[in-house]
């Protein structure tokens, strides 16, 4: 294998130059602030995390996960996701908190890639977990709140799409009574997107032509609140028949949100992580052809850190929103430039600090002679005007420009 040259890094890995720092920080802090007016506390975890622990309730499979050993031979992973390491938290430091919390959190996880131009192993979430309410006005607490943090992004056309595991789990259930495989690669191939490979599925089961006509209708299940009525007609399996229910109550709590415009039912979705056990869902800007947000309720996760307590909660891809998506403006206030020569160094000092004070930006430049001093108020290489204002202090200068 050939040594790296100086300049390479990992594949998967990026750096971030000045300007698209800053338009992350900004979407960060927005994001972020947003989350705050509506009662969610910041958290921050670590980004080593114990394999047994949270790297095997993350449900990331092993192959995706960043493995390492400590001096004592323990298996530690890179962080994958977030809402493992919330719960842990939740089930120890916070174990005596009054329920429901809302705790937000801004970090990078990470991904093991194949080598693939374009794939990512490092990469921001920001997202909140709301925990000990198992209602459907949480649920939709949510999903209104993803939107609302969308928004605050600057991501300007979207759309979440809403679905339900516990839909699909009595529903395959319903057709494939305990065959668990054949439940399962229904399952992959709906989170793939893959019908072709979901119907030749279907065509290596025994099933009856109404089963026939419920798996070819499924498929066409997306839209509104008429979704709801045409899932209840659907299947007839319990658990099909109240996931249903539960999702048409989120529906009837986002409308009184005023955001049901922006939400539509899409009972062929599947989470891509195995802890979701009911509402699930994905937003997509129009800008983009993968997610942008993506959340659901996991009511079992923290049974694995030894609380039992219902959750729900979403993350949103702040790197795919910097890099994708168009309406995400960074306005950045222009520098002032405050100039000096030695002897009127303090002046010039002390003037750089009221204005920053005063929440500008401010740059210093010691010059020792009249050729150093910037005087025209431009550069060629910003394209147009470089600084705010220019303050000079220097003897042999009287004015100030």
């Amino acid at each position: 294998m050939s040594k790296p040259k100086g300049f390479e890094k990992p594949i998967g890995f990026r750096d971030y130059l000045p300007n698209a720092v800053s338009k992350l920080r900004k979407i960060e802090n927005d994001v972020l602030s947003c989350m705050n007016q509506w009662g969610y506390s910041q958290i921050m975890t670590p980004t080593l995390e114990y394999y047994d622990t949270v790297g095997v309730a993350s449900s990331t499979s092993d192959q995706k996960l960043y493995k390492l050993l400590n001096n004592r031979g323990q298996a530690l992973v890179l962080r994958s996701e977030m809402t493992a390491p919330v719960a842990r938290v939740v089930s120890s430091l916070l174990k005596a908190e009054p329920l429901p919390l809302r705790l937000s959190y801004h970090a990078n996880v990470f991904r093991a890639i194949e080598e693939e131009a374009g794939r990512e192993a490092e990469f921001y979430q920001t997202g909140v977990e709301l925990v000990g309410d198992d209602s459907p006005e949480a649920d939709a607490e949510v999903v209104a709140l993803a939107i609302a943090s969308l928004q605050a992004a600057g991501v300007q056309t979207f759309k979440i799409a809403m679905g339900h595991v516990g839909f699909l789990n009595g529903l395959f259930e319903e057709v494939a009574p305990g065959m668990q495989e054949v439940q399962e690669d229904l399952k992959s191939h709906l989170l793939d997107r893959d019908y072709v490979a979901f119907r030749d599925a279907l065509g290596r089961l025994d099933l009856t032509e109404s089963q026939k006509e419920e798996m070819d209708g499924l498929l066409r299940l997306r839209g509104g609140k008429e979704i709801c009525g045409q899932a209840l007609g659907l299947s007839r399996h319990p658990l099909a028949q109240a996931s249903v229910e539960h999702l048409c109550k989120v529906w009837e709590v986002l409308e009184a949100y005023g955001v049901s415009r922006h939400v539509l039912i899409d009972l062929t979705m599947v989470g891509d992580f195995t802890y979701y056990t009911g509402m699930t869902f994905e937003g997509y800007a129009a800008d983009l052809g993968f997610p942008v947000c993506s959340g659901g309720r996991y009511d079992n996760l923290l049974q694995q850190f030894g609380r039992s307590v219902p959750s729900t909660g979403f993350s949103l891809k702040t790197n795919r929103i910097l890099d994708g998506v168009r309406g995400v403006e960074n306005k950045q206030e222009l520098p002032v430039l405050v100039q000096y020569d030695a002897q009127r160094r303090r002046e010039g000092l002390e003037e750089s600090a009221r204005l920053r004070s005063e929440g500008h930006v401010v740059i210093t430049k010691l010059v020792s002679n009249p050729a150093e001093l910037t005087a025209a108020n431009s550069g060629a290489e910003t394209g147009g005007k470089r600084y705010k204002d220019i303050y000079t202090f220097v003897s042999f200068v009287k004015e100030r420009s």
